[in-house]
C-alpha cells in the first residue's frame, strides 16, 4: 500500500494522521503537488494528492481515502459505530471543509483583498464555534476521530496563514495545544510541516 503525499498539503496531512493513528505500515512517497510523477498521474485522472494505491485499487480525495483506511483497518475506529453519529461526524467534516478549508484556500491563492477577507471570516467562524471546542476533549467527541484529523492540520497552519486567534477563541487554542501533543499528530508531521511552527519539541 502506497500513499502519494505532498509534505506541505493539509489534505495529505489529515490522511497521514489517520495512518499514524491506525499504526499501519503504508509507504508514504513524498511528491511535489505542482510537479507530480508520471506514476501518480497514471493512477489518478485528476492529478491530485493525496492518492492511495492498494494493489489494484486507486483512491483519491482525502475524505474517501480516510474513510477507506478507517474501514480497512477498523481498530481504533475513527467514526462512531451508530448511523446517527457517523452522519453527524460526516456533517462536521463537510462544514470544516466548506467553512474553514475554503477560507484557507483563498488565503493561500487569492489576491490580497480576498485573502484579508477570508482571514477575517475564518477568525470569526472559529470564535463562533469556540464553545464547541470547550465541550469535549476532542472536537464534538470524547474520542479521537476523523473530524480531529481534519481540524488539526488547519489549526497547525494558522501561523503560516498569518492568523492569530483572539482571546475569545481560547477554547480553540486550548484544543490545539492538546491535539498537537496527540501522538498520531506528532508522528504525522513532515519536516516541512514542523518548520511551519517554531518551538516544536
Amino acid at each position: 500500500m502506497t500513499l502519494f503525499s505532498d509534505p506541505t498539503c493539509p489534505y495529505c496531512h489529515r490522511v497521514r494522521m489517520v495512518i499514524a493513528e491506525k499504526r499501519v505500515n503504508i509507504e508514504i512517497v513524498e511528491v511535489d503537488a505542482h510537479a507530480l510523477p508520471d506514476e501518480l498521474i497514471e493512477c489518478n485522472p485528476y492529478g491530485t494528492v493525496p492518492t492511495l494505491v492498494d494493489r489494484d485499487l486507486r483512491l483519491y480525495e482525502s475524505l474517501i481515502v480516510m474513510e477507506y483506511l478507517d474501514e480497512r483497518f477498523p481498530h481504533p475506529p475513527l467514526l462512531p459505530v451508530d448511523p446517527v453519529g457517523r452522519a453527524n461526524a460526516r456533517l462536521f467534516i463537510y462544514r470544516v471543509d466548506r467553512d474553514w478549508y475554503d477560507r484557507m484556500r483563498i488565503i493561500r491563492t487569492g489576491d490580497a483583498a480576498a485573502a484579508d477577507q477570508a482571514r477575517k471570516e475564518l477568525i470569526e467562524s472559529l470564535v463562533a464555534v469556540a464553545p464547541i471546542f470547550a465541550a469535549n476533549r476532542f472536537f464534538m467527541s470524547d474520542e479521537f476521530s476523523l473530524v480531529d484529523c481534519c481540524v488539526a492540520p488547519l489549526l497547525w497552519r494558522l501561523p503560516v496563514l498569518e492568523l492569530e486567534l483572539p482571546a475569545a477563541a481560547s477554547p480553540v487554542t486550548e484544543y490545539a495545544a492538546r491535539i498537537f501533543e496527540w501522538p498520531s499528530f506528532r508522528s504525522s508531521l513532515t519536516e516541512a510541516e514542523r518548520d511551519m511552527v517554531t518551538g516544536l519539541a
